[in-house]
């Protein structure tokens, strides 16, 4: 009890010391406040005869968050070599919502003789996602490797 009101008596001098816009800003977003920060702005609020209209999130404890299900073991969608077009594929995925990583990477910047080792970096996502991520790399002709084997070109052949 004692450092419930500690911390209250704390936040109830911040608060008088506020605007009264600068304390109706404050209500507005109450649902991000603490239960000892409501209670001591509720107090200030009808001190000051002012609307006592805490604002509380949507998704209040009657219904509950929904996080996204973890689905299983991830999954490669394309190998590349070089990094630039690694992350190109990466900016391609987040924009479109879609969790992923490259496999690898921070072990290849380390040292880039390893990459042809390692096989390169390994843009991986969600097994739900193979489908959109496939599509989305194949639109904007991302030219990155999908076998097992190596991603390199052969000697003589043009990169595009």
């Amino acid at each position: 009890m004692g450092k419930f009101e500690t911390e209250r008596e704390r936040l109830s001098h911040l608060y008088a010391e506020l605007s009264d816009v600068a304390l109706a800003e404050l209500a507005a977003d109450a649902g991000s406040l603490t239960d000892a920060a409501q209670d001591a702005l509720r107090g200030e609020l009808t001190k000051r005869s002012l609307p006592v209209d805490l604002a509380t999130p949507a998704n209040t404890a009657s219904e509950p968050v929904q996080q996204r299900q973890i689905s299983g073991p991830l999954i490669m969608v394309k190998r590349f070599r070089d990094m630039p077009e690694a992350q190109v594929a990466v900016s391609i995925l987040d924009s479109a919502g879609i969790d992923c990583f490259l496999a690898d990477e921070n072990t290849i910047r380390m040292d880039w003789l390893w990459s042809n080792l390692l096989g390169g970096f390994k843009l991986m996502v969600r097994p739900e996602d193979l489908d959109a991520a496939t599509q989305l790399l194949d639109q904007a002709n991302i030219s990155g490797s999908t076998d097992q084997g190596d991603t390199t070109k052969e000697a003589g052949e043009e990169r595009e």
